[in-house]
């Protein structure tokens, strides 16, 4: 009996592995990405309801709001020219800007990005701005949300089809969502995220570069954030690399991101 139950979930991590564009690295995701577009809906919905978005028309967020549609249309043309649209179908991009202190940013399946006020002043430039939300976009790519859920449902004995247990456990299904989308913090995920923040560093430039922001920018970004976070926690703490192990990781990742960059300048 172990026997078949070992084969089957063989054959389900088989079935269910896919790879992740640029790193290549091989995930297992379970949930139905259409499914979860669709709670990303009446979330980001729900978030902005509750929090103060600033107008479009205002400076502060066309700014912000100009770069998240440069990093969008470098997205959908890597992800043609390398023949994966098909991983970005159903996603209604859409971008907002909230007033809130936090240096925080965030995207959620189908390309609903939300960056925070508390955020503009720590980037700084529109490179500062474009290696943030570059990140945040390739989490969605990634479907590192998806991830991060399935083992999540896992954890906390959900076992069953997403659409059932969204009905029949709102609550539980709600705050695994929010936990996975960087709404809120999940111990139990740590070295799981730290995975995901170091593959979407990588991604990340790929974007701001195709985009037509150089990603040598990128370091004195992260080099901010350290600052701004007054040196963070230490790493076997904290849901993202330290950033001596970051930007160690960028410098090693930026001469293929360059490569994107100088072709998007000819």
């Amino acid at each position: 009996m172990k026997k078949l139950t070992g084969i089957f979930l063989f054959c389900i991590f088989i079935l269910s592995c896919h790879k992740v564009p640029i790193t290549g690295r091989r995930q297992l995701k379970l949930l139905p990405e259409s499914q979860l577009i669709g709670m990303s809906l009446t979330n980001y919905d729900q978030f902005k309801s509750q929090n103060k978005v600033i107008p479009s028309s205002d400076p502060q967020a066309k700014r912000v709001i100009n770069i998240c549609k440069k990093i969008q249309a470098a997205v959908v043309k890597f992800m043609h020219d390398e023949h994966m649209s098909s991983k970005i179908k159903g996603f209604q991009w859409e971008f907002n800007v909230v007033e809130d202190p936090a240096v925080n940013a965030w995207c959620m399946p189908g390309g609903k990005v939300v960056v925070y006020t508390g955020l503009i002043p720590v980037a700084q430039t529109d490179e500062g701005l474009a290696t943030v939300i570059g990140h945040e976009v390739a989490h969605a790519i990634a479907k590192h949300g998806n991830e991060r859920m399935s083992q999540a449902m896992a954890i906390n004995g959900v076992g069953m089809a997403l659409s059932v247990a969204a009905a029949q456990k709102p609550t539980v299904m709600n705050n695994i969502f929010m936990q996975s989308y960087g709404l809120a913090s999940n111990l139990g995920s740590l070295k799981f995220s730290r995975t995901h923040e170091t593959e979407a560093d990588k991604m990340g430039l790929i974007f701001m570069s195709i985009a037509g922001y150089d990603p040598s920018k990128s370091i004195d970004f992260w080099k901010r954030m350290a600052q701004a976070g007054g040196g963070g926690a230490p790493e076997f703490l904290s849901t993202h690399p330290s950033s001596e192990t970051r930007i160690k990781d960028i410098k090693a990742f930026l001469p293929e991101a360059m490569n994107y960059y100088r072709a998007s300048k000819r």
